[in-house]
């Protein structure tokens, strides 16, 4: 039977009992480069097997349960490589395969519904995705070189004119606008027939909405912090 609580994940539980009751821990998992295959390991040997950190594993697991994480969580963390590896990994995944899969099923509405309704939905997915591919494509060639440039020195670059407060004010909310479209088709479209073709839809938004907001979390309550912290260090050092 689906759990709706969800466990709080510890580094001596067994991984396939926690995927049993959350299966989104498997989106975590691809975004480590973790092989699904867990036989009846627990998380403190598949973090050992896969050179993950502990803490960084705990944390964003526990995101994934519903858990938030507090300062003194985020302050065992000291591996900001691999929290940057992990957004870039989901990175992938909503260019290559949720956004795709999405415009898909767009597609197929289009073709048996060519309402202004459909047509609306379509600009409005476009246009978000722009916005999306903005983002990310901002965050790769600007934000991320300067974060793993940054944890690789020992003081900040004079010419460097970026900072974590420039990437904080620059973060976009992009999950929101997914919302937005998510809520169009559940109280303003009605379609007749063709019902499993909208719940295959309306599940790829659910599915990218809940790893976004995820995706969103590590960068704001994880990162972000992270970063500054190691600013501060440079520049009194």
């Amino acid at each position: 039977m689906y759990q709706t609580h969800k466990t709080y994940i510890k580094l001596d539980m067994k991984m396939s009992d926690l995927i049993n009751e959350n299966y989104s821990l498997l989106m975590l998992l691809e975004h480590l480069d973790i092989d699904f295959a867990v036989g009846d390991k627990t998380v403190s040997q598949i973090c050992k097997e896969n050179f993950i950190n502990q803490s960084v594993f705990l944390v964003v697991s526990n995101l994934y349960n519903g858990f938030y994480p507090n300062k003194g969580d985020i302050h065992l963390i000291d591996d900001i490589p691999i929290i940057i590896r992990l957004l870039k990994n989901s990175h992938r995944f909503y260019k290559e395969d949720k956004y795709p899969e999405i415009k898909e099923y767009l597609i197929k509405l289009h073709d048996k519904h060519n309402t202004e309704d459909i047509m609306l939905i379509e600009k409005f997915f476009n246009d978000y995705f722009e916005e999306v591919l903005e983002h990310l494509d901002y965050e790769e060639k600007i934000a991320f070189p300067y974060f793993c440039q940054l944890i690789e020195t020992e003081t900040i670059q004079q010419e460097s004119n970026f900072s974590a407060r420039e990437y904080k004010e620059h973060h976009s909310d992009i999950e929101t606008k997914l919302t937005d479209l998510k809520n169009l088709m559940l109280k303003h479209i009605a379609l007749k027939n063709d019902l499993p073709l909208r719940r295959k839809f309306l599940y790829c938004l659910f599915e990218l909405e809940f790893d976004l907001n995820i995706h969103s979390m590590i960068e704001e309550m994880i990162l972000l912090p992270l970063i500054t912290k190691v600013e501060k260090q440079r520049l009194n050092g």
